[in-house]
């Protein structure tokens, strides 16, 4: 067990029944009363940020997490199927765990975050960025570059991604996989 003057940035702990990460934190001892700490905490299973108060010197729980590095190797439907890159071992995980399962290509490495004394897997992180190619856009129309007017594309995952009109098929782009939106053309 743990005390509120253990708190640091990235540290886990468990919360009203969930693992949160503190994300800031900050211990006020103001003129009357006793010290306390504000936080805020991010739920690992939701994402959401919440402020928390905590009285200074409660204990708490710290959670081990470990980040492990996986290789996406296929999905049949609902479970997305990956290997660990140290050990060779095979694991799945479900599709709602996963950000933008739409932008996974076979083969791409990500990072999954695991809770140890469960072994249970809280969160797939994916990098970034994902370098996809164009298999499929309608051709864009000359002189109507005017606006910045964008078309659909259908990349190599199978995802649709809005792109601009000079994209074609085979071009290769970079797509932001916290957004699913286009960042650039890549040249290969």
């Amino acid at each position: 067990m743990a005390t509120t003057s253990d708190f640091r940035n990235g540290l886990v702990i468990e919360h009203n029944g969930d693992l949160f990460t503190i994300v800031e934190f900050q211990h006020v001892k103001p003129g009357k009363g006793p010290a306390f700490v504000r936080t805020k905490l991010k739920n690992l299973k939701s994402g959401k940020v919440l402020p928390n108060t905590f009285n200074a010197g409660v204990k708490i729980n710290v959670q081990r997490i470990e980040r492990r590095k996986y290789q996406y190797l296929y999905n049949d439907g609902e479970a997305f199927h990956f290997m660990n890159t140290e050990t060779y071992e095979q694991t799945f995980i479900d599709k709602s765990l996963i950000p933008a399962p739409g932008l996974l290509k076979e083969g791409q490495e990500v990072e999954i975050v695991v809770h140890v004394d469960t072994d249970t897997t809280i969160s797939c992180d994916m990098p970034a960025y994902v370098v996809l190619e164009v298999t499929y856009t309608e051709p864009g129309e000359k002189g109507n570059t005017a606006t910045n007017a964008l078309k659909e594309a259908t990349v190599e995952t199978g995802a649709k991604v809005k792109v601009p009109l000079f994209i074609n098929i085979g071009d290769k782009i970079k797509v932001d996989t916290r957004s699913g939106n286009y960042s650039e053309r890549v040249n290969a």
